[in-house]
């Protein structure tokens, strides 16, 4: 718990066997109160060393349902097991888990609804292995997003989110692709709703088993974003209604 709420892990896990133990050694138990693997039909160990890690919640998909999908498996299980704060972390140890106290705490004490850990923010990005076409891509798509939306953020590509009960409960999820373009369709919902969004600095790892898009899905994810920003900005000028509401 932290400061009386309920705090659930998830991990969208997809062929994460080699770094599973590490991320979870880094999570700070003494507020996570439980932690939720989705193993999206992954074909190494995942499951089997989530359980001799000792998870409780593992969920195992039949087929692989994709990022997105796999998101949606893991926020509906934190939801009924009544979490109040719900945070997203890779299992692949892209971001560091020990940034958790931090985002928490932001939700817990009502300053923001939701967290963001921003690989952009600072100089964490290139210095901890983004390739510099990721980073560029990164800043441009930002750019356009914070233009066409009217919002103002760092990063919007981030995989490091901490969310409020009320938010995951309020935003129409299933709604939502099934593939990498759900966490930015799922963030224009967030402002969309009206609800506030905090960005704190966050150090990567990229390594060879950090999970990344690349070749043809990323260049479906990016002109997914520019697509996804359009139209919420059609939406909120009355020409034409998305699923943000």
């Amino acid at each position: 718990m932290i400061i009386n709420r309920k705090l659930v892990v998830v991990m969208p896990a997809y062929n994460a066997a080699e770094t599973l133990k590490q991320t979870c050694d880094a999570l700070p138990m003494d507020i996570v109160d439980d932690i939720i693997l989705v193993d999206d039909a992954s074909t190494d160990a995942t499951a089997t060393v989530a359980e001799e890690l000792g998870i409780k919640h593992i969920l195992v998909h039949d087929r692989n349902l994709g990022y997105g999908g796999n998101q949606k498996s893991c926020y509906g299980k934190a939801v009924s097991l009544d979490a109040d704060i719900i945070i997203m972390v890779h299992p692949d140890y892209q971001y560091t888990p020990k940034l958790i106290r931090a985002m928490a705490s932001l939700i817990a004490e009502d300053v923001f609804d939701c967290v963001l850990g921003s690989r952009i923010l600072g100089v964490g990005a290139l210095k901890g292995g983004m390739p510099l076409y990721k980073y560029v891509a990164n800043r441009f798509l930002t750019l356009v997003q914070n233009l066409l939306v009217s919002y103002k953020l760092a990063e919007y590509h981030t995989g490091y989110r901490a969310f409020s009960r009320e938010v995951l409960t309020s935003l129409p999820l299933e709604k939502n692709s099934d593939d990498f373009i759900f966490d930015n369709q799922m963030l224009l919902q967030v402002i969309s709703h009206g609800f506030s969004i905090g960005e704190i600095t966050c150090p990567t790892s990229y390594t060879k088993e950090a999970s990344s898009i690349g070749g043809l899905s990323a260049v479906r994810y990016g002109v997914g974003v520019l697509v996804e920003s359009l139209l919420f900005r059609l939406d909120r000028m009355g020409i034409f209604k998305t699923k943000y509401h």
